[in-house]
């Protein structure tokens, strides 16, 4: 499977996806998150892929969240909750994903990147959620949760309610980026290497325990559609939708 807009090349043990729509700083549409849903169910099924790659078009973005227009002849929350079952599907993959970030990696970009084993990252990668400047929209628990779980609950807390971008470097610090690296690839052949030589029977066996844990602290609360509901169907939901588009600041009311 290969689109334009999602670029697959395979090579033994190992598939490469590239997010490929630069000129939109590779913004995920529902077409795309379709593909990689049936290429995440392909793999589940294919254990001799070893190793997963994901990385981004351009050189300026992993992925800069979603494509706005998709949300406007769709029921949301019906999409959210598909985008979901994605990431679930990702990270419960038998393959060690890698998450390659050069840019921006934010909204659903982040959402994917830390649903993905591994994450390294170029000096100039930013991570964030500025939902709450931008959209006026919420994330389902589990992304908020997952997000929590790898770069730490202050963090995830800053990164949300102020809107503010997290560099490379302190994503490093605190663990959510294992390297920072000028040179992306020759990390990524390093660390592909690695996983290449490794023994497969330990990590899936690793994967297993860590997706059990991660079932045990991130499980969704039983308010959390409820909820989604309510902010989608709100009016700062539907003022951000208008002023992305727009092309200008929201104003939002609440």
């Amino acid at each position: 499977m290969s689109t334009d807009e999602l670029l697959v090349t395979r090579r033994e043990g190992v598939v490469e996806v590239v997010f490929n729509r630069p000129e939109r700083r590779n913004a995920f549409t529902s077409a795309m998150y379709a593909d990689m849903r049936a290429l995440c169910d392909e793999l589940a099924q294919t254990p001799e892929v070893r190793v997963l790659v994901l990385r981004g078009s351009g050189g300026k973005a992993f992925a800069a969240g979603n494509e706005i227009s998709d949300f406007l002849d769709r029921e949301v929350v019906a999409y959210e909750e598909s985008i979901r079952e994605l990431l679930v599907a990702l990270f419960e993959l038998p393959q060690v994903t890698i998450a390659a970030v050069e840019g921006a990696c934010v909204g659903g970009g982040l959402a994917v990147a830390t649903h993905c084993d591994l994450r390294i990252a170029t000096p100039d990668a930013k991570f964030g959620y500025p939902i709450a400047r931008t959209l006026g929209n919420a994330l389902s628990a589990s992304i908020v949760y997952r997000c929590a779980s790898v770069f730490g609950e202050s963090l995830t807390r800053e990164m949300l309610l102020t809107s503010r971008l997290t560099t490379a470097d302190r994503a490093h610090a605190v663990g959510a980026v294992m390297s920072v690296v000028e040179d992306l690839d020759a990390e990524l052949t390093a660390v592909v290497d690695g996983l290449l030589a490794a023994s497969g029977v330990t990590m899936r066996a690793t994967k297993r325990q860590l997706a059990a844990r991660a079932a045990l602290l991130e499980a969704e609360p039983d308010f959390d559609a409820e909820l989604l509901t309510e902010v989608y169907s709100g009016p700062d939901f539907a003022e951000g939708v208008r002023a992305f588009l727009a092309k200008e600041r929201p104003a939002f009311g609440s």
